[in-house]
């Protein structure tokens, strides 16, 4: 299968080197990382072992002459728009356009561009991966993925997907409901991310210090709440403050995107996670106090 991956950072990255085994691959990704890669490969740490692998690599759009099968978005979501005006000259209608990123508007934004959602399949991960230098990445955590059609079908296409991604080593289900999906890794998030972006900590610290594990609790709920307002369905508060609990253990030594983000000083995904609870919020009278000194913090300071 002929795959392009625009948008080649942590997971991204991760996403190519294992799929470039069996398929044909390759990654958009700025130039470093690119001219890394085509000398050296892509050279992905698991545990104690060094794994290198060989996907294609090019710095831009223009260098692409083949139409994709398939077409993972891996960019930050405020690169969303972007991305896509830039890779639609390279898809017809045959091509599946896949969103693996964190964000609630991501969705909403590639069909804007594409002006139908057809082509456009969603999932997310949770995979933990830190993005050490040019060509090379850490797999901090290993985490499912779940994909699935945005009319919540369980078609040919996303179980083919799904199959590949199992078969090349990163554990893929399907979904009849993937905004759910969506949703509830977006409320982890809502948590973890500017958590440990404000406290600079990996994200196994915030199970580690009672006051950071209350304001876990705390922002779970309050996002859970506004989610379950606008008629998504999601698990109960518990279950998804367990599963929070469990993403931060099992990436226990992450460091959260967000965090690299502020690290790198590159621009945080804050207003497609919290920011988009704390509009819903405001316009249905919920409350949105924890998310919104989280935005305050992460925006004013970054």
């Amino acid at each position: 299968m002929k795959i392009i991956i625009f948008g080649a950072g942590a997971i991204g990255s991760l996403f190519g080197a294992y799929l470039s085994k069996t398929e044909d691959v390759t990654l958009v990704a700025r130039k470093p990382h690119v001219d890394a890669i085509k000398s050296k490969g892509l050279v992905v740490i698991e545990g104690s072992k060094k794994i290198i692998f060989n996907p294609k690599a090019v710095c831009s759009v223009e260098e692409i002459d083949f139409i994709p099968d398939l077409v993972m978005l891996t960019v930050k979501s405020y690169d969303t728009l972007n991305a896509i005006r830039e890779i639609k000259k390279k898809i017809d209608d045959g091509t599946i356009v896949l969103s693996l990123q964190n964000g609630l508007d991501n969705i909403e934004k590639i069909k804007t561009e594409l002006g139908k959602d057809e082509n456009i399949i969603a999932g997310v991960t949770m995979h933990g991966v830190t993005f050490l230098q040019p060509g090379l990445i850490d797999h901090t955590g290993v985490g499912e993925t779940i994909v699935g059609e945005l009319n919540g079908k369980i078609t040919d296409r996303v179980s083919m997907i799904s199959t590949m991604f199992s078969k090349s080593n990163l554990a893929t289900k399907v979904s009849s409901n993937i905004f759910s999906v969506i949703w509830e890794k977006a409320i982890i998030n809502s948590a973890i991310n500017p958590l440990t972006a404000i406290f600079q900590c990996r994200n196994g610290y915030l199970l580690e210090n009672p006051f950071l594990e209350k304001l876990l609790e705390g922002i779970c709920k309050e996002s859970s709440n506004i989610g379950r307002y606008v008629g998504v369905e999601l698990p109960s508060t518990r279950d998804i403050i367990r599963k929070a609990k469990k993403v931060a253990r099992d990436t226990a030594r992450n460091f959260s995107s967000m965090l690299q983000s502020i690290q790198q000083g590159k621009k945080t995904e804050i207003e497609s996670i919290n920011g988009v609870m704390i509009k819903i919020a405001i316009e249905k009278k919920l409350p949105y106090t924890l998310n919104n000194i989280l935005f305050k913090l992460i925006t004013e300071h970054h």
